[in-house]
């Protein structure tokens, strides 16, 4: 599976792509408000930062707005993805942009049916909201099921990008149900090398050779 960061921090993508865990980048209008800057110039940077896909959302609702939106961040970079909402005109913006070549992220998927359309739209990447939908009690793992057995049967190629990421859980659980993509916060990726057991076997060899009296070096 992939590993995406869902953030518009350029510090914390620098960090996690110096580990060489990052695949990709995404981001949103509510994680570009939080950051204070240049939605462009974010954008512009984090492309150089990572050689993967780096999502950026269109802010128009209306096909037209999109399209000349889309065609301006997909200026910004070769690797920028546009990211649509999954609306009808977001639907025929992805077609658009898909016979153009333009990679897609069709985002706020809460359906099955949904992310059918998305598929047959040529979407590149499909975002389906696990977090959003356990908010109300919905299963959103089931959903990642759901369409991976829809994807599946079809032959559709379209990438199944697990979003809303709230815990490990959900990253394993994505894994487990074949998301092609999860797009985490920064500080669940780095939770995940995190186990008491393996800070309490560290802390016990560090001990044990320190009574060694040796050097490596």
């Amino acid at each position: 599976m992939k590993f995406f960061v869902d953030t518009a921090v350029t510090e914390d993508i620098k960090e996690l792509n110096d580990y060489g865990l990052l695949d990709g980048v995404t981001t949103n209008p509510s994680l570009i408000a939080k950051s204070g800057r240049d939605f462009k110039e974010v954008i512009a940077e984090i492309c150089e930062i990572v050689d993967g896909p780096v999502s950026a959302e269109v802010a128009a609702l209306d096909y037209e707005g999109m399209v000349k939106e889309a065609d301006v961040l997909a200026a910004i970079a070769d690797n920028v993805v546009v990211k649509l909402p999954l609306t009808l005109d977001g639907l025929k913006t992805c077609r658009y942009l898909t016979d153009k070549g333009v990679k897609t992220n069709v985002t706020l998927c809460f359906s099955a049916n949904q992310a059918l359309l998305a598929a047959k739209a040529g979407a590149t990447y499909i975002s389906p909201f696990l977090g959003r939908l356990d908010d109300i009690h919905i299963d959103g793992m089931e959903l990642i099921r759901e369409i991976r057995a829809i994807y599946d049967n079809y032959g559709y190629e379209t990438q199944i990008l697990a979003a809303s990421i709230r815990s490990p859980n959900h990253v394993k659980e994505a894994a487990i149900v074949g998301a092609d993509v999860a797009t985490i916060p920064p500080g669940v990726i780095k939770s995940l090398a995190k186990h008491v057991l393996t800070d309490k076997g560290l802390e016990q060899f560090s001990k044990d050779w320190a009574a060694t009296g040796q050097s490596i070096l």
